[in-house]
């Protein structure tokens, strides 16, 4: 298992943006569905249960 690098800053009450090795994004929360400026999408599912498309 490999080192990862990840940091988020709180931009309002929905939005975050994301720092990591491979660049920066930002991630809108609407719900259990949380959207990034990458496309990827990741649904709660339950308390610590996630799934990302």
């Amino acid at each position: 298992m490999g080192l990862i690098f990840r940091r988020t800053k709180k931009l309002g009450k929905n939005t975050k943006l994301n720092f990591s090795k491979s660049g920066v994004s930002v991630s809108r929360k609407a719900g259990p569905v949380t959207v990034n400026s990458r496309g990827r999408i990741t649904i709660r599912l339950g308390k610590g249960l996630t799934w990302r498309l």
